[in-house]
């Protein structure tokens, strides 16, 4: 069967800051939505107020900012403001495409409701460096031991089933470095929706905008939220 274009695919972006606009364009221009048998919308979320010059060029981009360097608030506002059926979020970064096609493929399928991209299951190819790669193992290891997460990557590319996975993200608390892992938690304590890790090969667009000692803080404060919410709450 012919798979005809339908309106009911987003592509989310987060962006940190102005200068990684031109990046933005020139992937955007170079890969196509229909590509996927899709004719859909890219949301294209700022953490910043910065001026954006993206939505000339690109009728089907969508842009909103949040006004502050919040990754997790410019997520957590996109999914909302998304109106696919399928979403997938990525990052400046990264921009796998060959994920949006296995991931997609699998949501068509109807044998997944959330495929996430894992950079630490077996087959994955990470070069983003050690230390970057040590953070997510230590990352990980701490969410397995403090809040019984049970996958190995909860920051990984995704992509899920808007309407499946939307009262998920409307439970969130946790905004910043660990609204994804939060959310992802929440999802696999929901026994109805099936959820898959596929392996994810990363190869770094550029360096990180935020240094990762900087992040220590927030991801520490937040890890206590979360177990508070999943350790004591119970939710």
């Amino acid at each position: 069967d012919t798979v005809r274009p339908h309106g009911h695919f987003h592509r989310m972006l987060t962006r940190r800051f102005e200068r990684q606009v031109l990046h933005l364009q020139h992937f955007l221009a170079r890969f196509d939505l229909r590509k996927l048998h899709c004719d859909g919308q890219s949301l294209t979320i700022d953490e910043n107020r910065q001026r954006h010059i993206l939505c000339d060029r690109f009728p089907k981009v969508r842009y909103f900012s949040v006004g502050e360097p919040n990754y997790g608030k410019a997520l957590r506002l996109g999914i909302l403001e998304s109106r696919g059926k399928f979403v997938i979020s990525d990052e400046i970064d990264l921009c796998d495409t060959t994920f949006y096609r296995n991931a997609v493929a699998l949501l068509r399928q109807d044998e997944a409701d959330m495929v996430i991209g894992s950079k630490l299951l077996s087959g994955s190819m990470d070069e983003r460096g050690w230390f970057r790669n040590t953070a997510s193992k230590v990352l990980n290891g701490m969410l397995h031991v403090l809040v019984g997460f049970e996958g190995t990557d909860t920051h990984g590319l995704k992509a899920f089933r808007r309407d499946r996975l939307l009262r998920v993200v409307e439970a969130c608390i946790v905004d910043k470095d660990l609204f994804t892992s939060e959310m992802v938690i929440r999802a696999e304590r929901v026994r109805e929706l099936r959820i898959k890790e596929i392996p994810l090969q990363i190869e770094e667009k550029r360096k990180p905008s935020i240094n990762l000692w900087k992040r220590v803080p927030n991801v520490m404060k937040n890890m206590a939220k979360l177990v508070w919410i999943f350790r004591i709450r119970q939710d």
